[in-house]
């Protein structure tokens, strides 16, 4: 399971807080939030009903359904201590407490042949369609580099899909293209 957050605000400097917060008067656009501030925290095993559709919703964009197998899965290696997989969300609140998850982060430390650390592969990313374009997903992106760091890690790397154009825009601000080209084969196991 993933340690709690460092603060990181919507630009990705470090704020001091044990979460990782994004403004209250908006984002590193300018883009109004109201009274509410978002921080970015590990996920818990409570958050499974708020953290589902937001799964579903990444699944939806990308035209695939996992199905409820791999779903349970998937949550139950996110909160296994001998898992290298890990899920941090960004959580809306107001004043009154309590909050709304609004976005999610997947990422998994595993080894390399090219360096003596683990890298830290971002599986997946995603912030609900009305919360786009206030810095959240550049605050759970800087929150993988905070904890792939922590860990030793020297990389962390993800994919997009070549239309994700939106996506990529922010990608090119606070990433490199490796210049890779992903090649894969679905395998039929043996047994």
């Amino acid at each position: 399971m993933a340690c709690a957050s460092e603060g990181v605000n919507a630009d990705g400097n470090a704020n001091g807080n044990a979460n990782g917060s994004v403004s209250a008067d908006g984002d590193a656009n300018g883009n109004a939030m109201g009274n509410a501030s978002v921080t970015i925290r590990a996920a818990e095993r409570a958050d499974r009903a708020q953290w589902l559709p937001l799964w579903q919703g990444y699944q939806a964009f990308y035209k695939v359904d996992l199905g409820e197998a791999v779903t349970a899965l998937t949550w139950e290696r996110l909160h296994d201590p001998a898992e290298p997989m890990h899920c941090a969300v960004a959580e809306e609140t107001t004043g009154g407490g309590g909050g709304r998850l609004v976005g999610l982060v997947h990422y998994i430390f595993h080894r390399s042949c090219w360096l003596a650390g683990p890298s830290c592969y971002l599986q997946d990313l995603f912030a609900a369609p009305d919360m786009r374009g206030r810095g959240i997903g550049r605050a759970l992106i800087e929150h993988v580099y905070a904890r792939a760091a922590e860990a030793g890690s020297t990389r962390v790397w993800w994919l997009t899909h070549e239309t994700n154009a939106q996506a990529m825009l922010l990608y090119d601000r606070i990433a490199e293209k490796s210049g890779f080209v992903q090649y894969r084969k679905a395998i039929v196991p043996m047994g």
